[in-house]
């Protein structure tokens, strides 16, 4: 199958990774969207394990309430100053602070193997390992909290 630029650039759309990344996995996919896709996941773990002892310096507070009755809170940590502020980190942390609201995790780890609220066939450790991939830096929940008043 021809590899077109349209192509690789719904699979970046979709996953939000390099345009390199996407071309070298639809390469070594044949020119299958889907099976770029697995490649792709698998490298996300990949770098994020690479990426696991780098010092996190940086990070954002993200934020969700629900009707004025449940709200989270969640520190995101992340490399440099540069990526914190990246509109995309802010929308992970916004989503993780829904995820919390809405899932009550006990722990950091119950959070983790949780399935994401928005798409059911990735984890919230999939999640990060594809921001890390994204972003090219260590991500890491470093905090949460989870607030009602029920």
């Amino acid at each position: 199958m021809k590899i077109t630029t349209d192509i690789i650039k719904a699979l970046r759309e979709k996953t939000g990774v390099s345009v390199m990344q996407c071309k070298k996995a639809l390469e070594e996919a044949g020119g299958d969207s889907k099976e770029a896709e697995i490649i792709l996941k698998k490298h996300s773990v990949a770098v994020a394990k690479k990426k696991s002892e780098r010092t996190l310096s940086s990070g954002i507070v993200g934020s969700y309430v629900h009707d004025g009755d449940i709200g989270a809170m969640v520190i995101l940590s992340c490399e440099t100053d540069f990526v914190a502020k990246h509109p995309e980190f802010g929308a992970l942390a916004r989503a993780l602070s829904m995820q919390i609201a809405a899932m009550d995790p006990k722990n950091e780890e119950d959070l983790l193997e949780q399935p994401s609220i928005k798409d059911e066939s990735r984890t919230v450790h999939d999640l990060l390992n594809e921001a890390t991939q994204k972003f090219g830096e260590r991500i890491e929940i470093s905090r949460f909290a989870r607030l009602s008043v029920r």
